[in-house]
C-alpha cells in the first residue's frame, strides 16, 4: 500500500489521548500485524505516519502495509505491556518479535506438603509451592531432579503418609528416607529438602556445612552408620558443586541475557542463571525475528514474554544491549511488581560483568549455530524424503502437503475416521480432522473411506468464501490406510466430486504402496527416508483415528447402558455414580440399595434394575 492509498488519519491521529495503552496496527484484509505498547498513544502511533527518512527498513515496510489502526487505553504503562504481551500471542502478529515456541516451560517444585516432594511442572500456582527454573526441556528438569533425589533422597510417591505403610524399593535403594514407615523423623526428612532448596538455588556450600555438622554428631553418638551415609552424601555434592563455575566474587544474584542473530534472520536468546557469584545453569531460547530487527529490540520482547511467566525474577539483569526508548521504564517497573522489590537493568561496560555478558553471549552464537544446522540437517533429510517419494510414485511435483486417512471402528461399532496433515515433513496439527461415520452400517471399511473422502473433497469444491483455506488446500498426496480396496473406493469418491488429486495406498503388512491404474505395489527401500516419512504419517493417523473412537466407544457406552433409561438426567446419573462407583457396581446392586439414593423411586430402581 502506498502512501497516497492510505486513509488520512490525521484527525484520529490528533483525538488520540497522551496516555498509556496499546496499538494495533492492520493491512488491508483487518489481519493484525503488528501491536506495541505506548506511555503515550498520542505521540507513539503518530510517530509511525511522520516522515519515513529515518526509520529502520522493517518499520517501513510495517508502515506500508497498514490500513487501518486500533488503541485499547489503559490505566498504566505496565498494564499496557501486560496486555501487548497477550495480543501478541493471541494474534501472532507478522512483524513482532516473538518466542519461537509459545509453550509453557518446566520448572522443577518444591511442593507445599507435610513431607514435600520434589517434582517438574509447567504450571505455576500460587499453592506455597517452591519454584526453580525454567529449563527449556523436561529433560533437563528430569535431570535435575534424578540428581537431587541421589543428594537428598525425598520421597517420590504421592501418597498419604501414616508412618505405619509397606516399605518400596526406592527405600532399599537409598532413594528415599522412607517416612511412610516412620524411618525418618520430620526434622530430618525436612533437613534433607531444605538441602535441595538451597542446592537449586546456587547456596550449595552452606549443604556441605549443615552436613558436616551432622556428620560429626552422628559420629560422636557412635551412629557411624548415619556418619558414612553423610560422608557419601558430603562427597557427592561437593563433586556436583566443583563443576559449578564461580564467576563472581561478590555474591552476585541476576540473569545474565545476551542476543545471537543469524545472517537469514534467525535468532536466539541466551539466558545465564547467576545465583550467588555462581552460574547455575543457562538455557537458549530460539525467537522469531526480521533480518533487521534490533538487538535491543529482540531483548525487549524477549524480557516481557519470558519473565511473564517466571516463577522467580532476580533483583538484576545483565543486558548485552539497551533496550529500546521507552522500554527501559516500562519493562523495569513491570518487573519489579512481578518480583515484589527493586529490579535494576543495566548494560555493563566493563569488569567482571562485562565479561560475564561476554561468555553468555558467546554460548547464544554457539547455540544458534547448533540450531541452524541441526534445522539444516533435519531440513536435508526432509527434501531428501519428499525428493524421493516423488519421484517413487511418479508425482507431478514434491509433495509438500500430504494427507493421510484411516478408519478407526470395532466390528463396525463407533465407526470413524481421521485425517493427518504434514507440511514440508511435520505435522501441522491444526490442520488435523476427525470425521464420524454418518452413513455406513457394519464393518465395511471401504464404504466408510469412500465416505470420508467425498465429504472431505466436496468440501473442498464448495467452499464459500468464510471457509477458504480450510478446506480449499489441497494436498500435494493423499495416502490411505489401507490396500485395493481402500484405495479403489476412495478413487470413486474423487469422481463423484469431481476432484483429482494424486493418491496412493499403503498396506501395514509388507508396506506395499499402491497406486492407481497400476497391477503391481511399489516397494519403497527398507533404509530410505521416504519409507521412514509415509510410515511417520500413516502412524500418526493410525494414532489420531484410534485415540477418537476410544473417546467416542467410551462416551456411547456409557450412554447407552444408563441415559436409555427414561428418567435419569445428569442429576440422578451423577448421583447413581457417586453410590455405586460405576455402572458394573450399579449392575450389582439390588432394587432397594439403587431405590436410597436420593431422587431414585422404587418404580424407577427397577426400571434402571431391568434396562442393566
Amino acid at each position: 500500500m502506498t502512501t497516497n492509498d492510505r486513509p488520512d488519519f490525521s484527525k484520529r491521529l490528533s483525538a488520540l489521548a497522551t496516555e498509556p495503552g496499546v496499538y494495533l496496527m492492520k493491512d488491508a484484509e483487518g489481519e493484525i500485524i503488528y501491536v506495541g505498547k505506548a506511555i503515550a498513544l498520542r505521540n507513539r502511533v503518530r510517530s509511525y505516519f511522520q516522515s519515513p527518512r529515518h526509520k529502520d527498513p522493517k518499520t517501513r515496510e510495517l508502515v506500508s502495509h497498514i490500513a487501518d489502526f486500533e488503541v485499547i487505553r489503559t490505566d498504566s504503562a505496565t498494564e499496557a505491556l501486560i496486555l501487548e504481551n497477550e495480543l501478541i500471542k493471541k494474534f501472532q502478529p507478522k512483524y513482532n518479535v516473538m518466542l519461537k515456541d509459545s509453550k509453557t516451560y518446566p520448572y522443577i517444585k518444591i511442593t507445599n506438603e507435610e513431607w514435600p516432594r520434589i517434582i517438574s511442572t509447567r504450571l505455576i500456582v500460587k499453592d506455597g509451592g517452591r519454584y526453580f527454573g525454567p529449563y527449556t526441556s523436561a529433560g533437563a528438569a528430569y535431570k535435575t531432579i534424578n540428581l537431587l533425589n541421589r543428594l537428598f533422597p525425598y520421597r517420590k510417591c504421592d501418597k498419604k503418609i501414616t508412618g505405619h505403610d509397606d516399605v518400596c524399593l526406592y527405600y532399599h535403594m537409598h532413594q528415599c528416607l522412607a517416612p511412610c514407615i516412620s524411618a525418618v523423623d520430620h526434622a530430618t526428612y525436612m533437613k534433607a529438602v531444605d538441602g535441595a532448596a538451597l542446592f537449586l538455588s546456587g547456596r550449595g556450600e552452606e549443604i556441605v556445612t549443615g552436613l558436616d555438622e551432622e556428620m560429626e554428631q552422628a559420629s560422636e553418638a557412635w551412629n557411624f552408620e548415619r556418619a558414612a551415609e553423610l560422608r557419601d552424601r558430603i562427597a557427592a555434592v561437593q563433586h556436583v558443586l566443583e563443576r559449578q563455575k564461580i564467576v563472581s566474587s561478590t555474591q552476585t544474584t541476576a540473569d545474565v541475557i545476551a542476543v545471537a542473530q543469524g545472517a537469514g534472520g534467525d535468532a536466539g536468546v541466551q539466558v545465564g542463571f547467576l545465583r550467588h557469584g555462581k552460574m547455575i545453569g543457562s538455557e537458549f531460547f530460539a525467537m522469531h525475528a526480521a533480518i533487521d530487527d534490533e538487538p535491543g529490540t529482540i531483548l525487549s520482547s524477549f524480557v516481557t514474554q519470558f519473565y511473564e511467566g517466571a516463577a522467580a525474577v532476580p533483583p538484576r539483569l545483565f543486558m548485552q544491549h539497551a533496550l529500546p526508548e521507552g522500554d527501559q521504564e516500562i519493562v523495569s517497573q513491570w518487573l519489579s511488581e512481578r518480583r515484589g522489590g527493586p529490579v535494576k537493568l543495566s548494560v555493563p561496560q566493563r569488569g567482571e560483568k562485562r565479561q560475564l555478558v561476554q561468555m553468555v553471549a558467546k554460548s547464544a552464537e554457539e547455540n544458534l549455530e547448533q540450531s541452524r544446522l541441526k534445522f539444516l540437517s533435519d531440513e536435508m533429510k526432509m527434501t531428501a524424503a519428499m525428493t524421493e517419494l516423488a519421484e517413487a510414485l511418479d508425482l507431478p511435483r514434491m509433495p509438500r502437503r500430504i494427507e493421510c486417512y484411516d478408519i478407526s471402528n470395532l466390528q463396525g461399532t463407533n465407526p470413524v475416521a481421521s485425517m493427518v496433515v504434514f507440511e514440508d515433513g511435520r505435522p501441522a496439527k491444526k490442520e488435523y480432522r476427525r470425521f464420524a461415520i454418518k452413513t455406513v452400517t457394519g464393518a465395511n471399511d471401504f464404504a466408510m473411506m469412500h465416505e470420508v473422502i467425498k465429504r472431505r473433497f466436496r468440501r473442498a469444491a464448495e467452499a464459500d468464501e468464510e471457509e477458504q483455506g480450510k478446506w480449499t488446500t489441497l494436498p500435494d498426496l493423499v495416502i490411505i490406510d489401507g490396500g485395493k480396496g481402500q484405495l479403489n473406493a476412495a478413487l470413486e469418491a474423487l469422481a463423484e466430486v469431481g476432484m483429482n488429486v494424486p493418491i496412493c495406498g499403503l498396506a501395514k503388512e509388507n508396506e506395499e504402496i499402491f497406486l492407481p491404474e497400476k497391477p503391481l505395489p511399489v516397494f519403497l527401500p527398507r533404509d530410505s527416508q521416504a519409507l521412514f516419512l509415509v510410515q511417520r504419517v500413516r502412524d500418526e493417523a493410525h494414532r489420531f483415528a484410534v485415540t477418537f473412537h476410544r473417546t467416542k466407544r467410551s462416551k456411547a457406552s456409557f450412554h447407552s447402558r444408563l441415559d436409555d433409561v427414561p428418567g435419569i438426567g445428569p442429576k440422578r446419573k451423577k448421583a447413581l455414580i457417586k453410590a455405586f462407583g460405576s455402572v458394573k457396581g450399579l449392575q450389582q446392586a439390588t432394587v432397594d440399595e439403587i431405590s436410597q439414593v436420593d431422587g431414585i423411586t422404587p418404580a424407577l430402581a427397577e426400571q434402571i434394575k431391568a434396562t442393566l
